[in-house]
């Protein structure tokens, strides 16, 4: 199985990782318009950075670029840029829509694809689609602002730029000699019926850690030798020491132009300073479109572009060279024989990599969807940086920020001191960590970076990121906001992923956790009745009114999502602390105290249910003591079958006292106990859950009905039922409604990106197989449901579990008429195959066509569709 990349992640732990990770896809796609760079008065964060602003201002915590990397501490970035000569300004970074400005919230408005990586970024790959004539910047704004909220977003091949071919494909290739030598080939291809002039420029840049009082020394590129065929520059920084950037000439054997300045803000451009550098961050692109004298005739700075120019026929192609490495890198700079050879072995050992992930019934499409799922995990982890005490009380060089940041957004977080590369949901849309998106991510990336993956989920219990009261981030819009407490679960799949040893990565989150359920326990049940709240808990509007909200008369809403997730929560936690008791008898203790509250919440469990409709529902409690059900048919109803947890009869047989103090309890709390479904014959089960076979059978009927959730591309997150019966509801004096809604969301509650009101979601639909596939090992082949419902066939639960994979699988495949669904309807996807071979994952899924909708890039939680794919093999 072990392979070259295998072995050089072999040496790595959640601690320390490989040197070949000191440099890799660490770029963010977009630092403008986020929270970190936010310093207004009223907390606008679209409005306070825009992205008119961005090749012009310099950011303060992180950078972007496009298919940039750079080295763990983001002291210095490479990325790529681009002139058409039709653009205002050069591309050097992605476009898309703010908040404000979008009719369905920020949106992307480009097509850009993770084509390749391996864990190690040995190997990467990207692609890129740049219109020949000129970016349709305002168009796409106005189009936006014409439509509302019943109109479908306006896209950037809706407005017929990509015509008869008129763009250009762009592939970036990366493949590491070394840890410190990393080969950079960029294919620019002419996919248009003319020939077209493109200028490409490399760019290499330091981020800017010097102009904000902190007394750091400015580091600097120069220029370097020129030779025959190439051309240098170095970069000296008194932190990451001396790297070089070696530039090859382009084919017609043309040298590039070395272009410098500094990565520092154009203030005179912004507001109007007499004082700006003369050489400032958008420096080369003014030069380069308005020739203007702002790059430095002295050829130094603290960014840098080497500047190609290259007239393309049509249907040909160019191919650039480029080396980063370090001073010490062993070997000298070949553009040659040993860069090619370097790029063929990496590729070559990137296929062997996954060849002993895909599994042996797997087609090939299958396969290229599992790899370039897994390509999009790599490339989404970036370099995040925000130090929130810091930010709150400004910069002793910068102007001080207004006084109601002291009590403004994420004042109370003042601990948090983030400086990492973490997995992120989407690299634009959503360019910061998520807590509850986070552990989804590692269940992907244990399949293939082990260490990564335990490491970023200890990150997150870390003292400078867990709340000292135990609350775990949110994300950076509202640190405070309560995310699903997953991270038992996903810390347990990770264990097993990566073989069930690592019992110090198990304890240690045990312990982080132990911490965070305490938290959960004292803020989230307000009534101390084991029925808990939460909020929101990531899915946004699922509810007609919203769910975090403070209700006029005081009711408490009793979620049936939040104890649902409270009681996997305690479940997972009892296995832990049973796995890690087998090794450590001080476990078995604490072991029972889970086990115990388990059967207290699947006794609260039992109120949320309600006998007529055969499902569980939200309950709002009134201070006078009524109780009013939500009788809306959600996911929030089909969680509680998702609290099925195996525990392998092994894990009890060498505990005596657990196993004695447990049948006293069983024993002396009938009145609890029978609320503990054990599955399996014998003393002790091997499978608990909070549904027993009763409820379990009415629940699946309406999971597996085609008319409620079961879509054609898997479980939608709220039941089609509300098409024709919506919900409606009369509180605080309005009537509230809530419709299915397939696709994006009609209405603005929760925000403009809020879409959990039937469309298909990965992570939810991931954990129903896992839980179907748990509760098939214990009640067999006996227990059966219709498949779909109505339909007459009679099917065990794993074949369930196989049919909704199935389904979610479906949307990227090929179907009958050779269309992908993920693509709908959208030009220029449909019957060209330099598009449409292509795949993007999505944020989540028409619940109808299975079109994706929301972030394009959402590598994060729908490449679980990889894991999906590599677990066939290990059921095998």
């Amino acid at each position: 199985m072990n392979n070259a990349e295998h072995a050089r992640l072999a040496d790595e732990t959640p601690d320390h990782p490989s040197d070949w990770k000191i440099i890799g896809p660490y770029l963010s796609e977009r630092a403008w318009g986020t929270v970190r760079e936010d310093y207004s008065a009223g907390g606008n964060a679209w409005a306070y950075f825009p992205h008119d602003q961005a090749r012009s201002r310099a950011y303060r915590w992180s950078e972007d670029g496009l298919a940039g990397i750079c080295d763990r501490d983001q002291y210095l970035c490479f990325a790529l840029a681009f002139w058409n000569h039709q653009d205002a300004f050069l591309k050097e970074r992605l476009f898309g829509l703010s908040g404000p400005e979008g009719n369905h919230g920020e949106d992307v408005k480009e097509y850009w694809w993770y084509t390749d990586g391996t864990p190690t970024a040995s190997w990467l790959a990207w692609r890129y689609h740049y219109p020949q004539a000129a970016f349709p910047y305002q168009r796409l704004r106005d189009e936006a602002a014409c439509r509302g909220r019943h109109d479908p977003e306006f896209e950037l091949g809706d407005t017929g730029i990509f015509d008869e071919g008129r763009y250009w494909q762009i592939i970036a290739e990366y493949a590491k000699a070394s840890p410190f030598d990393l080969c950079v080939r960029i294919e620019v291809h002419n996919a248009g019926p003319d020939a077209a002039t493109l200028e490409v420029l490399p760019t290499l840049w330091f981020r800017n850690r010097w102009s904000w009082g902190e007394n750091e020394q400015r580091p600097v590129i120069v220029a370097g030798p020129v030779a025959d065929a190439s051309l240098q520059v170095m970069a000296d920084d008194p932190h990451g020491g001396r790297w070089i950037l070696t530039a090859g000439a382009s084919p017609d054997g043309t040298l590039p132009e070395p272009l410098f300045c500094e990565n520092e803000t154009n203030t005179a451009r912004l507001f109007g300073s007499t004082n700006s550098p003369l050489y400032p961050k958008d420096g080369i692109n003014d030069h380069i479109v308005a020739g203007a004298a702002t790059v430095n005739p002295e050829q130094r700075g603290s960014k840098m572009a080497f500047r190609y120019r290259l007239q393309i026929g049509a249907g040909e192609s160019v191919e650039l060279r480029l080396r980063l490495s370090r001073d010490s890198a062993e070997g000298s700079v070949d553009l040659g024989t040993g860069f090619t050879g370097t790029m063929a072995a990496r590729r070559r050992e990137a296929d062997e990599f996954y060849e002993t992930l895909r599994p042996e019934d797997a087609s090939a499409e299958e396969a290229a969807v599992m790899r370039e799922a897994f390509a999009g995990m790599v490339w989404s982890q970036q370099f995040y940086h925000f130090d929130v005490a810091r930010w709150l009380a400004g910069d002793p060089s910068q102007p001080p920020p207004p006084a109601t940041r002291h009590s403004g957004r994420n004042a109370g977080w003042q601990h948090l001191d983030a400086h990492d590369v973490i997995a992120m949901p989407d690299k634009w849309e959503y360019p910061w960590f998520a807590a509850w998106d986070l552990a989804f991510h590692c269940v992907v990336l244990a399949h293939i970076d082990p260490a990564a993956s335990k490491h970023q989920l200890l990150l997150l219990g870390r003292a400078w990121y867990m709340h000292p009261n135990g609350q775990l981030p949110a994300y950076e819009w509202a640190f405070g906001d309560v995310n699903p407490p997953v991270q038992a679960w996903a810390a347990l799949a990770v264990f097993r992923i990566d073989g069930s040893q690592d019992f110090n990565f198990l304890g240690r989150m045990f312990h982080k956790l132990l911490l965070n359920f305490t938290w959960w326990v004292n803020r989230k049940d307000a009534s101390g009745d084991n029925v808990f709240e939460g909020g929101f808990l990531g899915l946004d509007n699922i509810e007609p009114f919203d769910r975090s909200a403070t209700l006029s008369d005081g009711a408490l809403l009793e979620q049936s999502d939040g104890t649902a997730w409270m009681a996997k929560y305690c479940l997972n936690m009892l296995e832990m602390a049973l796995r890690l008791a087998n090794h450590d008898a001080s476990y078995e203790d604490i072991a029972l105290k889970f086990f115990e509250h388990f059967a207290a919440i699947a006794e609260a469990m039992g109120r949320l249910w309600d006998e007529q409709d055969g499902f569980f529902y939200d309950r709002l409690r009134h201070p006078d003591g009524t109780i009013k059900t939500i009788r809306s048919r959600s996911m929030v109803g089909l969680l509680p079958i998702f609290a099925a947890v195996e525990l392998p009869a092994a894990l009890w047989q060498r505990l005596p006292n657990f196993r004695k103090r447990a049948r006293w309890f069983i024993d002396h709390h009938p009145e609890l106990t029978a609320f503990l479904h054990f599955y399996k014959t014998g003393r002790f089960p091997e499978v608990i859950c909070l549904v027993d076979e009763t409820r379990l059978q009415r629940v699946l009927a309406r999971m597996l009905d085609e008319t409620e959730f079961l879509s054609p591309y898997g479980l939608r997150s709220l039941s089609r039922f509300h098409h024709e019966h919506p919900l409606i509801l009369q509180m605080d004096g309005s009537e509230l409604r809530l419709d299915y809604e397939p696709g994006e969301s009609q209405t603005t509650l929760f925000g403009g990106n809020s879409n959990w009101r039937g469309p298909i979601w990965f992570p939810l639909n991931f954990l129903a197989i896992e839980s179907l596939r748990h509760l098939h090992q214990s009640l067999g082949e006996r227990f059966r449901v219709e498949l779909p419902t109505g339909s007459g066939r009679m099917a065990h639960l794993g074949e369930v579990a196989d049919e909704i994979e199935r389904r979610l699988l479906s949307i990227f495949l090929r179907d009958a008429n050779g269309e992908r669904p993920v693509f709908g309807a959208r030009k220029p996807f449909l019957g060209d195959p330099n598009w449409s071979d292509r795949i993007l994952f999505y944020e989540y899924f028409h619940g109808e066509t299975g079109a994706g909708l929301g972030a394009s890039h959402q590598c994060g939680w729908t490449s679980l569709i990889a894991a999906n794919i590599v677990g066939r093999k290990a059921r095998s």
